[in-house]
C-alpha cells in the first residue's frame, strides 16, 4: 500500500538525507538512517523476534519520508523527523487512547513500511496515538518519535 502521505497537522521539519541508489522509498514510508543513508522499515533486519526487532529500530528511527525515491535515484530525500507533526497511519484493528505507543507493525517477520501496532513499553515506540478509538480503528492519527530529535519522546534521542 504504498504512497500514502497523509500529514494531517502540526509543525513539519524536513531534513534532507542520503539514499542509495538501490533503496526504493514511497511518500509516507516509516525510514531509519542505516550509517549515512535512509532506508525504509521494510529493509531493516529483522533479529529473532518482533520487539527486539521494534527496539533496534526505534533506537534508528528517523521519520516520515515525504516523497519516493525510485531504484536507481540518488537523489536527497526529505524526511520529517517533528515530534509535533500529526499524520494518519494504517494501525493493527483495535481500540486506541490518546497517548498509546506504538511500533512498526510486522509482516512475516518484516517490518512494515506504513503500518502500525501498539506495543507494551516506550523501548520499542516510534510514535504515540494523538486521538482515541473507543471502536476498533484500522486508522490513526499519531505523532512520530525520531531518535534523531532531540526534542521527540523517543528513549534513544537524549543528547549527552
Amino acid at each position: 500500500m504504498g504512497n500514502q502521505l497523509r500529514f494531517r497537522s502540526g509543525e513539519v521539519q524536513l531534513h534532507k538525507l542520503r539514499v542509495d541508489s538501490g533503496t526504493v522509498l514511497e511518500a509516507g514510508d516509516l525510514v531509519y538512517l542505516d550509517t549515512d543513508d535512509v532506508k525504509p522499515a521494510s529493509s531493516f533486519s529483522w533479529t529473532s523476534d518482533l520487539a527486539t526487532t521494534q527496539s533496534a529500530f526505534a533506537a534508528s528511527f528517523l521519520g516520515v519520508v515525504h516523497h519516493q525515491s525510485a531504484d536507481g535515484d540518488t537523489d536527497d530525500v526529505s524526511v520529517d523527523m517533528s515530534p509535533s507533526a500529526i499524520y494518519e497511519f494504517d494501525v493493527d484493528a483495535a481500540t486506541y487512547e490518546v497517548g498509546d505507543e506504538l511500533g512498526p507493525d510486522e509482516l512475516s517477520s518484516s517490518l512494515m513500511d506504513q503500518q502500525l501496532e501498539a506495543v507494551g513499553t516506550g523501548t520499542l515506540a516510534i510514535a504515540r496515538a494523538a486521538e482515541y478509538k473507543a471502536a476498533a480503528a484500522t486508522k490513526l492519527r499519531v505523532t512520530f518519535a525520531s531518535a534523531f530529535h532531540a526534542g521527540s519522546a523517543n528513549v534513544n534521542a537524549a543528547v549527552g
